[in-house]
């Protein structure tokens, strides 16, 4: 069944691997968040998280996404260590969200970086 609605985008990559139908390596999944492996890494561990409603930026985020928004941050941390970062002081990850196309955004739907392990990293 093809879902139109304004929570998914038939042509959105993002929304494609949240649904199952392009394969990922998943790290994460519940009602609203899926967390997937990024496929071209800068760090040791880099896996994007991504909400299941198609937003297509952090533009477009208003308070109604408040607690989505909270959920992924408070979770990013307890991914990253089981990912393999160490902890916090000694180690640590970075949280990045790109914005439009100055900001770096490649694909249009909201998604955080989240990237950690032995630096220097290439990239970020």
């Amino acid at each position: 069944m093809t879902l139109h609605s304004p929570f998914h985008d038939d042509n959105c990559i993002f929304c494609k691997i949240a649904a199952g139908k392009i394969p990922s390596r998943k790290v994460y999944e519940d009602d609203d968040i899926f967390v997937f492996d990024d496929i071209n890494p800068w760090a040791p561990v880099h896996f994007l998280m991504i909400p299941k409603a198609h937003i297509p930026s952090m533009a477009q985020v208003g308070s109604e996404h408040a607690a989505l928004l909270g959920r992924m941050m408070t979770l990013a941390p307890k991914l990253a260590l089981e990912k393999g970062c160490k902890p916090y002081p000694e180690g640590g990850y970075r949280i990045v969200t790109n914005t439009g196309a100055e900001g770096g955004q490649e694909v249009h739907h909201l998604h955080i970086h989240v990237m950690g392990g032995p630096r220097p990293w290439l990239k970020g």
